[in-house]
């Protein structure tokens, strides 16, 4: 199923990205002609790497996995970055009921600010489905093997931040 001409933005801030982003990212790109990864700054968010590395981590992971699709930083608002992209689609990932009502607020208020945006959610596959950057940066402070939830490379960063947080 392929929605003719369409320009979809999968947003969120990757802190870091994980094996179930790119899991959505591979399903998004069959549903869009273009998929953008917006990966945003959010001042209300506490992340743990900053925007550049959080945007580099992405173009790494999405080459590395053979996915085309343009990775773009933003800040603001998504809809106000999706008229910018000329996006039509907003695509969110859900592993939970949880997320879906969270998810289901914000596709409303999207679509009030701009009315032309429609938003796909699309379920976390079984496999990635209990993933989250919070759980997975919570792990590895912890000193857990990350291995199953992000790739070596995410790995290693996470390692080095725990370094630096620990003043190593």
């Amino acid at each position: 199923m392929n929605i003719s001409n369409k320009i979809g933005i999968y947003p969120g801030t990757f802190d870091p990205i994980t094996f179930g982003h790119l899991d959505i990212i591979k399903r998004a790109c069959k549903l869009v002609d273009k998929l953008i990864i917006g990966v945003a700054e959010n001042v209300n968010k506490h992340t743990n790497f900053d925007i550049r590395l959080r945007t580099s981590m992405a173009k790494n992971e999405v080459k590395g996995a053979g996915i085309d699709a343009d990775i773009i930083s933003f800040n603001g608002l998504l809809v106000k970055f999706a008229k910018e992209q000329n996006a039509s689609v907003i695509i969110r990932g859900l592993r939970a009921v949880s997320d879906f009502d969270y998810e289901f607020q914000m596709s409303w208020v999207n679509y009030k600010l701009f009315p032309e945006i429609e938003t796909i959610f699309l379920p976390a596959s079984e496999d990635t489905q209990f993933i989250s950057s919070s759980f997975v940066k919570e792990i590895a402070r912890l000193g857990g093997d990350v291995s199953n939830f992000v790739s070596k490379s995410v790995q290693s960063e996470l390692i080095n931040l725990n370094r630096v947080e620990n003043g190593e």
